[in-house]
């Protein structure tokens, strides 16, 4: 990571986070339904590619939810030996093949996997497009790059609640909500870190909630809690905490009143460059008339 890299997340709060998620009370599993979510979606990507993969890493393991949905399917995985890094060690697999490690500083040699799997963590890496460019490295000539984060629309109405609440009851605002890249500035980062035949698409996911405690408990009970180093230690008050909980139901109360939380979650997929791989033609090349395809007349400039 550049020593000049602003420090927008706090990660050994993070890693605390994380480690009181799944360590402390033990509890991990019952608020872990989006990262299967994620998981099985990331296990059927992986399936859908004619390869198999001898040495795989997943990063952001918690708890090896990518080798628990792997193996709920094993014709369909073609990973052979997984290996786990998370930053928290309460949340790498007891298997022999994990380790913790920071996302930030990967610790491993150039071209040690042929799959590379970033089921979490990513969105909260200071420094994302060195992390793409080490992940990029570590991947064998025409190893795979597969990974889920969310998008720039995740809790999108739980932030302007909380803004809307400390804005009438507070004499400022105070940053409770990460912030989330968007897929064009995500799919601009693969090909800047140097990945051939980048993908980047987004499946929004719609959780429905009895309450917006409700919400806050998942996100706490999944790790997610608060990082930004801007944050403000105090506890957020129980007035400007009810508040909030107000605007949001204002803005995503259905009819069976529950309320809906978004989670836009980008999918991110591309290759270490290999000379195997599809190449675009040089310019000038082409054999056929694009006007003659098009049924037209070309007209020189």
């Amino acid at each position: 990571m550049a020593d000049n890299v602003p420090q927008i997340f706090d990660r050994k709060r993070l890693a605390r986070n994380r480690a009181r998620a799944a360590g402390l009370t033990r509890n991990f599993g019952t608020h872990d339904f989006l990262l299967r979510h994620v998981g099985n979606e990331l296990r059927d990507r992986i399936a859908g590619v004619a390869r198999k993969f001898s040495t795989g890493l997943c990063l952001g393991s918690s708890g090896g939810i990518i080798e628990a949905v792997h193996s709920e399917h094993p014709d369909e995985g073609h990973i052979g030996r997984l290996y786990h890094a998370d930053l928290s060690a309460y949340l790498v697999p007891d298997n022999g093949r994990g380790l913790v490690c920071d996302e930030e500083r990967l610790p491993f040699a150039e071209a040690s996997f042929d799959l590379v799997v970033a089921l979490w963590g990513l969105h909260h890496v200071n420094d994302l497009p060195g992390a793409l460019i080490q992940i990029r490295q570590i991947l064998k000539p025409d190893g795979f790059f597969l990974a889920a984060l969310p998008g720039g629309r995740t809790l999108e109405s739980l932030r302007h609640a909380l803004v809307a609440a400390e804005t009438e009851l507070l004499p400022g605002v105070r940053p409770h909500v990460h912030p989330f890249p968007d897929l064009a500035d995500l799919s601009g980062l693969l090909q800047r870190a140097g990945f051939a035949l980048p993908v980047a698409d987004s499946h929004p996911v719609e959780v429905f909630y009895p309450t917006p405690i409700d919400l806050l408990n998942d996100l706490q009970g999944m790790g997610e809690s608060n990082v930004l180093t801007a944050r403000v230690s105090a506890t957020l008050r129980r007035d400007v905490l009810m508040r909030a909980c107000e605007i949001y139901n204002e803005m995503e109360q259905r009819a069976d009143g529950k309320c809906r939380a978004l989670f836009d979650i980008c999918y991110l997929a591309g290759w270490a460059p290999h000379e195997s791989q599809q190449q675009p033609l040089k310019p000038g090349s082409a054999k056929a008339s694009l006007a003659e395809a098009l049924g037209t007349v070309e007209r020189k400039l």
